[in-house]
């Protein structure tokens, strides 16, 4: 396909500092024109914007956005990754990690991390519910042995002489087995 040249016109100091321009990229009139033209484009820059020396107002602008990005993954993780995990840990019943748990963002030195009350009080109050699970599955468990030493190991015995009397068909280990889970409770 055959290009078509166009003229436009520009101030003569202007094509001259074009052409300087070239001469270093090293590259065409229309090459140059086109590199710099997608350049804005692509990057959505405007040539008539000032960015300092430097490109300080934009590295700025990043700071900032970087800064409160950094701000959302903090709040995230205090309002929600926490105290998800927390309730996830109660509904499988494990212990919450004593240890520290890593931040996902660190926090600077000399800062101070205010802790949210509403956080530590839901925190004691899933260790309270899940020590309450705890000792209602113990009840559970000391029930049913006392039920099936009730039922299955203690018969009533007649006598031909006085009142009738009650016998436990249990040997020595199981007795004592029983005694020290009594003790351990």
């Amino acid at each position: 396909m055959k290009r078509r040249f166009l003229s436009i016109n520009f101030h003569q100091e202007t094509v001259e500092r074009f052409k300087g321009f070239c001469a270093k990229l090293g590259g065409s009139y229309t090459e140059t024109l086109e590199h710099m033209m997608d350049f804005f484009d692509t990057y959505q820059l405007s040539p008539m914007e000032d960015f300092g020396p430097n490109m300080r107002g934009l590295e700025a602008t990043i700071k900032k956005r970087i800064n409160a990005l950094v701000a959302i993954i903090k709040d995230i993780e205090n309002n929600q990754t926490k105290p998800t995990t927390a309730m996830l840990q109660l509904l499988f019943e494990k212990a919450p990690a004593k240890q520290k748990q890593p931040r996902l963002v660190e926090v600077k030195k000399g800062r101070k991390v205010s802790k949210d009350p509403f956080f530590t009080t839901s925190l004691e109050a899933i260790e309270l519910r899940k020590e309450k699970n705890t000792l209602q599955r113990d009840l559970k468990e000391t029930k049913q042995q006392f039920d099936d030493i009730l039922f299955s190991k203690i018969r009533i015995v007649k006598s031909s002489f006085g009142k009738p009397k009650i016998q436990l068909d249990m040997s020595i280990e199981e007795l004592e087995s029983l005694r020290e889970t009594m003790k351990t409770r």
